[in-house]
């Protein structure tokens, strides 16, 4: 055991969703004492920084209830039971904005919210975009949006792009913008 490490010594799932399961485990901390977590497991997911032939970054616009408002993100979704990232990435660039990557590249993963969550959330870069028709999911409504760098970073000051995958996909763009690849 690291110094660091909580061993685990009872665990209680208290809510299995659709989503994300819950649980609540008992650790014996390094120092020997004893502490409560609260868990959340959640299956993983994908999102890709979509950047088209123009230049522009392809995002979707979306009502997101915990926040109670609209944002801009870049398009991303839950990896299915048994599904590749790949594969899921692929998927949801599709579903949410119609547009076919030629290539997508995983550029980066991971953990969204290490504090109280396992999802690991797998960052691509979708080049050669071929643009179609949007087939979002029966419970999703989504608009595709298009907007170059200076767009996009003056949405993220103006709080519309607000989480963390949308904000890490804009410094990774600039920061390959400013690097001339």
């Amino acid at each position: 055991m690291s110094q660091f490490e909580e061993k685990t010594i009872q665990s209680e799932t208290i809510f299995k969703g659709k989503v994300i399961h819950v649980q609540v485990d008992t650790v014996e901390l390094p120092n020997g004492n004893t502490s409560t977590r609260e868990l959340v497991k959640h299956a993983g997911a994908v999102a890709v920084m979509a950047i088209t032939e123009a230049n522009r970054m392809v995002l979707v616009r979306q009502y997101r209830k915990p926040l109670e408002k609209t944002i801009l993100e870049i398009p991303a979704g839950k990896l299915e039971p048994g599904e590749e990232p790949d594969h899921c990435a692929r998927r949801e660039m599709e579903e949410e904005t119609g547009y076919h990557a030629a290539s997508l590249k995983q550029v980066r993963a991971f953990y969204t919210s290490p504090g109280f969550a396992d999802e690991i959330l797998y960052l691509y870069e979708g080049t050669g975009l071929t643009r179609g028709k949007a087939n979002p999911d029966e419970d999703e409504f989504v608009e595709r949006v298009e907007l170059t760098l200076d767009e996009a970073f003056a949405a993220m000051d103006a709080g519309e792009i607000c989480d963390a995958k949308t904000v890490a996909a804009l410094y990774l763009w600039k920061n390959k913008v400013l690097e001339g690849r």
